[in-house]
């Protein structure tokens, strides 16, 4: 595989492609504040050039996540429109209706479920299929403490919806677990998962739709640039789609093995990762700016 090039920032690039799909949680915050040089890049790139679409693998729906984004003090004109895992998800829920689904994951997740028809079931010996958002409580809690429950769910043949594919993501200086680890555990237990958020194609063609809509015409798939910090999801989603990527390796999960001792993009420990994951980036960054 070609190494990435080595951008200072995306003013390098902008003029290559006419969308951006970017990833939110570690390219435009951390969970506490926003990410001020990356803000300013989107900004500026929406004012110019056209749309940017927020794509995230939030299991909660996008109107919950512009909240957030809000709260955080990410300035609206630094995004077009906002797709996330969990607006893919509720088709699959839909489809599953009216279950019951063991809801695995924290109370402030139900919005998801508003509109699906989903029903509950109070234990997973009732449940006709697993939703799962997250942990109960991803503060204290480990995939390891849902090893029974879950396994009682894999001998019964439950299908697991994951609605949020990432491992794990960085809150503040903390790193959480996310959906994706159980998802993981419940597949080393011999469970099926379904998911929808990246790396897998229902997310992106919501976003390739909201990308089109906004610019008013089709665009070019090889005119859209993907942009976030995972190798499991952002990286990986965009090579199953065939879309550029611009790897923001110096913000997100990857940074220990991405920046030097002095904090500064170490190319060669990008390589290692990238190589590692049998994944390829058209550019990297330590993070994103102008």
């Amino acid at each position: 595989m070609s190494s990435p090039q080595i951008l200072t920032g995306l003013s390098e690039v902008s003029d290559r492609y006419d969308a951006l799909l970017c990833d939110i949680w570690g390219v435009v915050h951390n969970g506490r504040e926003p990410f001020q040089p990356g803000c300013a890049a989107l900004v500026r790139y929406r004012a110019e050039r056209g749309p940017v679409v927020l794509i995230s693998n939030s299991p909660r729906p996008s109107e919950d996540v512009i909240a957030q984004l809000d709260a955080l003090g990410v300035p609206r004109g630094a995004w077009t429109a906002v797709v996330t895992s969990g607006d893919a998800t509720r088709f699959e829920l839909k489809a599953r209706a009216p279950g019951p689904a063991w809801a695995l994951g924290p109370a402030r997740d139900g919005s998801l479920y508003e509109g699906t028809g989903v029903h509950f079931a109070e234990t997973p010996e009732e449940a006709a299929f697993i939703s799962c958002t997250g942990l109960f409580d991803d503060e204290v809690e480990t995939p390891e403490d849902f090893r029974e429950r879950l396994t009682i769910c894999a001998e019964r043949r439950l299908v697991m919806v994951c609605a949020n594919p990432d491992r794990i993501v960085q809150r503040g200086d903390k790193i959480i677990y996310c959906a994706g680890s159980l998802a993981d555990l419940y597949e080393t237990l011999g469970g099926q998962v379904t998911m929808a958020g990246k790396p897998y194609a229902a997310i992106y063609q919501l976003a390739f739709a909201q990308a089109d809509g906004r610019a008013g015409r089709l665009v070019p798939r090889d005119r859209v640039l993907a942009i976030g910090d995972g190798l499991p999801t952002d990286v990986a989603g965009a090579n199953r789609e065939g879309l550029d990527i611009l790897f923001a390796a110096g913000t997100g999960i990857h940074a220990p093995d991405a920046l030097d001792a002095h904090g500064r993009l170490d190319s060669a420990g990008v390589r290692r990762l990238l190589d590692g994951a049998g994944l390829s980036a058209t550019y990297v960054t330590a993070e994103l700016g102008w």
